[in-house]
């Protein structure tokens, strides 16, 4: 069985047993529920519910294993032919891990 849920504006398939990265949520580490559940489907592609625009009595229940910072990027920015203006950022963007438990549909 798979699904598509939605978090942090974006969207993942994700199976029981999966492990995935998401944007860091707001809660402690510990057992996490998706509500937005935008589609279930069983195996070969038997039994797909699609929600409108979320399938009702749906959710996917997961662990979140660890909380970080991904690498470091860098950003450059500059102007032509204006000396003064450049700039260098670096960025890392924080992640949460989260391993699938179950996917829970009625």
């Amino acid at each position: 069985m798979y699904a598509v849920i939605e978090t942090g504006g974006k969207q993942y398939q994700v199976r029981e047993g999966d492990e995935i990265y998401i944007e860091k949520l707001d809660v402690a580490l510990g057992e996490v529920e998706f509500d937005k559940v935008i589609l279930v489907g069983g195996m070969e592609g038997k039994d797909v519910k699609i929600g409108a625009p979320y399938v009702k009595k749906a959710k996917v229940v997961g662990v979140i294993e660890k909380v970080g910072k991904g690498k470091k990027i860098t950003v450059f920015t500059y102007k032509p032919r204006q000396g003064s203006n450049k700039r260098k950022l670096g960025h890392r963007q924080p992640y949460a891990k989260i391993k699938i438990k179950e996917i829970i549909s009625l």
